[in-house]
């Protein structure tokens, strides 16, 4: 058999039949895909510029996700400038409203976006990237997000009690040890949730919250008010390295978290984005420099322990519209995860330029 057609037979395999004991799936791609996208014609006049702005003239992506009022309701990042090059843009939080999970209508302004404020100084000019939802047992709705001035991109933290309304709460890091994490590179907080009630909220664990973040490595953090978070440390002081990329596989290059991490019978499962590698490094089964979606599971005693981790990627490019765009190499990022009439609904964004959905029954 031509070597190719064995490759195309291992890459349709090992995302079609995805299935663990431990682990959530398998996802089918919805026939929608992508279910949101730029539009040109909505208009916001930004606090800053003092003028009217395109705000999701060029890309809208990397999605969260929450369920309020039987509504799924979706925040997108969306940028503006279709003519700057990648990460040069200025981007803004979005927010549309779905019945059915897959069709959604937009609101005309961001929710979350760079202003005369006292965060200015992290949000400008790049924005507010790449969110993730969660909900208090006290129904406060937390924001996890990335602040980038074109220096450094800062995990920050907002909430809101309406999802519409938001109050930044600056970087997460901001109070831990004195400053010292308070200007290092930081993003892609995946806070510790837990099912109840057909509601997906924010858990503790041993009197405190726990946090997944980063993506050169994944670490650990911990809060007792879900807006000031203090990272794990190993004995030298610097930051505890929980999983690390492995080599040959599609997280070669890095491991980035996704969705709020879940408890599960099984454990605590964590969905999170591999970079594939672009040298020798790389897994040979993946185009180098891919982002795919995989997953962990930690002891539900233990959020440090790790008990399995997926060997291949669950969720990975394979449409048109995801080997395209700002990142052509070809990208599935997960961020959002709800449960939803009685499915799972996880939604990506696709090449740093769309949003995908795929469903698991």
């Amino acid at each position: 058999m031509n070597k190719s057609i064995v490759l195309l037979l291992l890459l349709f395999f090992s995302e079609t039949t995805f299935s663990q004991e431990w682990g959530l799936g398998p996802f089918v791609k919805t026939k929608e895909n992508p279910i949101a996208k730029a539009d040109s014609t909505i208009t916001f006049v930004c606090p800053v510029k003092k003028e009217v702005v395109k705000w999701q003239k060029a890309d809208v992506f990397n999605p969260a996700a929450i369920v309020k009022d039987k509504k799924i309701y979706l925040f997108t990042r969306c940028e503006d400038n279709e003519k700057a090059g990648l990460g040069r843009r200025t981007s803004r939080i979005g927010i549309s409203v779905s019945d059915d999970g897959i069709h959604f209508n937009s609101f005309p302004s961001p929710v979350l976006y760079p202003d005369s404020d006292a965060y200015m100084k992290y949000d400008l000019p790049g924005g507010c990237e790449d969110p993730r939802i969660v909900e208090s047992e006290e129904g406060l709705y937390v924001m996890a997000y990335t602040s980038w001035n074109y220096r450094i991109p800062r995990l920050s933290i907002a909430v809101s009690e309406d999802l519409f309304h938001w109050k930044k709460r600056g970087p997460a890091f901001l109070k831990a040890y004195d400053g010292k994490f308070l200007n290092i590179a930081s993003k892609s907080a995946s806070i510790l949730t837990k099912m109840k009630n057909n509601r997906i909220i924010a858990v503790k664990m041993n009197g405190k919250y726990w946090m997944y973040w980063g993506e050169q490595f994944v670490n650990l953090a911990w809060s007792v008010n879900l807006y000031d978070w203090f990272p794990l440390l190993d004995r030298q002081g610097d930051l505890k390295r929980i999983i690390t990329p492995r080599k040959g596989k599609f997280d070669s290059d890095l491991t980035e978290c996704g969705p709020p991490a879940l408890m599960t019978d099984k454990g605590i499962l964590l969905m999170y984005n591999g970079k594939n590698a672009a040298n020798e490094d790389a897994d040979p089964l993946l185009p180098k420099g891919t982002y795919s979606v995989g997953q962990v599971l930690f002891a539900a005693d233990d959020p440090e322990k790790v008990i399995h981790r997926s060997e291949t990627c669950f969720l990975k490019p394979t449409l048109p519209h995801e080997l395209t765009g700002q990142y052509a190499a070809g990208t599935t990022f997960a961020e959002g995860l709800v449960y939803f009439q009685k499915k799972w609904f996880l939604y990506y964004g696709t090449a740093d330029s769309f949003v995908g959905l795929a469903i698991k029954e």
